[in-house]
């Protein structure tokens, strides 16, 4: 029923709808109509709902993912790849020198001066060698306002024999040695008359041979064997024999090693300085040396001591000295700053021989004994300031007794039967008891393979006992030396060193006692003296190189010496030739 109402209530609507569009076609102008209306519209606004932050799920399967799980299947792959082999890159090598088993040198001078060298060495089988050095220096002096004979020779020949073994190695050596010196150093205020009756040649003889041996594998380390025979014109005889085996030990786990000593000395000269009577001396040491090495964490410490039996066999006495050897070093910032500190002492023989090669103006009137060094107490610091620079700095205080000083000796002009020595131109030997102070720096540098650097300097002040001032010891001392190669072919050294003032004893004519006359002692100051040295050289070859030295380049006269003035401008040219057998 109201399916057929609505039907009808749209058919009526249509055909409606069909009337008014014909009627508009016919009349344009439908006029006006008033539409009142009787009910106002009223809007109404429906409820608002909230949007949920996280929507409810309505399905059904809502269970928690499971993790996912992969695995790798894997099988050998055939593969026909095969790499090519590595091979270092090429580099430029610049070949081997050459080293020769043999080499001699010789050089000519002004002042007539020869020097001359020889070394040979040849194998005489698988661990066998054999070999041999000359050597020769003269001079024929011409020092300049000198009227005495100032020429000087020194002549020596060496002889070696070497045999290695597995576990040993044993080396034997002798040889000769010639020295001719003169002493020219005389005061100025002497005649002629004088000057005639003064032979100042003196000479100078010395032969030795000792023997080294070295084990491996055995609690025996090594020893040495010396014998030396000293003797001059003047008819002193010197004889001395050194011994010092080594032995070492390892005991919970440290190296402990020990050194024995035997030294022997004794000797003779036919007269004292007065000429009144002979001088004979003789000693025979014997000590031991025990010392354990601790490496740990950076620290080095050698810890040990020395025990030496002195005997003085011409007096009929004897002693017992005890030392410390002890030393140590700390890494503080690994090779670049190392700090190092120590105390040693030792009891040190002296001899006529050590004496003349120090100062071979020295009378054959000496008194010889041992120095007891009780203590040297030292720290400093060492290491790198760089990879091409080191440093060396120390300072020590030492105490000795029975110090050797040169001095010189007195003279009289007037006695009738004086030796050559007898004129204020030698020195004597005097013992005190002194303590030094001393403060040493150096600096090395090597640039490169070309070019490398060094300069020291030491500064010592000198305390003594009975003596008034440590004759002939120099308070400071300068250094510095540099060698370069210019070229492959030119290379050249310089060495530059100073040493301070020291202080002698000069013998004064009295004004007082004219007849006999009188001499006192006076303290003068020995001026300091600077002294350069140069050389030049070329190789030719590996065989042939030729140089040219210059010594004493200021060409100073000055005096290490009292009264004993040097040569001035040394020139020296010459040639050396490495060859092989």
């Amino acid at each position: 029923m109201t399916k057929i109402f609505q039907n009808n209530i749209g058919l009526v609507l249509i055909l409606l709808s069909f009337h008014f569009s014909f009627a508009q076609k016919k009349e344009e102008n439908i006029g006006t109509e008033v539409v009142n209306v009787v009910k106002p519209y009223t809007p109404t606004i429906s409820d608002a709902f909230k949007v949920k932050e996280i929507p409810s799920l309505e399905d059904a399967d809502n269970s928690k993912k499971e993790g996912v799980k992969y695995n790798f299947f894997s099988f050998p792959v055939a593969s026909t790849f095969v790499p090519s082999k590595g091979r270092a890159a090429n580099v430029d090598k610049s070949p081997a020198e050459k080293l020769y088993k043999n080499f001699a040198n010789l050089g000519l001078g002004n002042y007539t001066t020869l020097n001359a060298e020889l070394f040979v060495t040849e194998n005489i089988s698988d661990h066998e060698y054999v070999g041999g050095m000359f050597r020769h220096l003269s001079s024929q002096g011409g020092i300049k306002g000198v009227p005495l004979k100032n020429d000087f020779y020194t002549t020596s020949v060496d002889l070696t024999y070497g045999n290695q073994l597995q576990n040993l190695t044993w080396i034997s050596d002798f040889g000769y040695q010639n020295q001719i010196y003169n002493w020219y150093g005389i005061p100025e205020n002497f005649t002629q008359t004088t000057i005639d009756r003064i032979n100042p040649k003196h000479t100078f003889n010395n032969f030795y041979i000792g023997t080294n041996l070295s084990l491996t594998d055995s609690f025996f380390k090594d020893a040495s064997f010396k014998y030396n025979r000293f003797w001059d014109d003047n008819n002193s005889v010197e004889n001395r024999f050194f011994m010092k085996p080594s032995f070492e030990i390892s005991l919970f786990n440290q190296k402990i090693k020990t050194n024995f000593i035997v030294d022997y000395l004794g000797g003779n000269f036919e007269n004292n300085f007065s000429g009144t009577n002979s001088i004979q001396y003789g000693f025979t040491n014997f000590g031991v040396h025990p010392s354990v090495v601790i490496d740990k964490n950076g620290l080095d410490l050698n810890i040990g001591a020395a025990v030496f039996y002195s005997a003085d066999i011409k007096n009929n006495s004897s002693k017992i000295f005890v030392y410390p050897q002890v030393n140590a070093s700390l890494k503080l910032v690994g090779d670049f700053m190392i700090f190092y500190s120590g105390v040693e002492g030792s009891l040190d023989q002296n001899s006529y021989r050590d004496f003349s090669n120090e100062n071979p103006f020295v009378s054959p009137t000496l008194a010889i004994a041992p120095t007891d060094k009780q203590f040297d107490l030292f720290a400093g610091l060492k290491g790198k300031l760089s990879n091409q620079i080191s440093y060396t700095l120390r300072g020590s205080i030492q105490n000795e007794k029975n110090k050797p000083l040169f001095v010189s000796n007195q003279f009289n002009m007037f006695a009738t039967n004086s030796e050559s020595y007898q004129f204020g131109n030698s020195f004597d030997v005097v013992y005190d008891d002194i303590k030094t102070m001393n403060f040493f720096g150096e600096l090395k540098a090597d640039y490169s393979k070309n070019v490398s650097l060094g300069l020291n300097a030491s500064y010592s002040r000198f305390f003594t006992t009975n003596q008034e001032e440590a004759w002939n010891l120099p308070t400071l001392k300068l250094g510095a030396s540099m060698n370069v190669n210019i070229t492959k072919k030119w290379f050249a050294g310089a060495n530059i060193f100073y040493v301070g003032e020291r202080k002698d004893l000069v013998y004064i004519q009295s004004m007082i006692t004219i007849f006999p006359p009188a001499y006192y002692p006076e303290t003068t100051m020995i001026k300091g003296y600077f002294d350069a040295n140069l050389n030049i050289g070329y190789n030719h070859s590996d065989r042939l190189t030729g140089f040219l030295k210059f010594n004493n380049i200021a060409n100073q006269s000055y005096q290490k010496w009292i009264n004993y003035p040097v040569q001035g401008l040394q020139v020296l040219l010459g040639a050396s030739y490495k060859f092989d057998f």
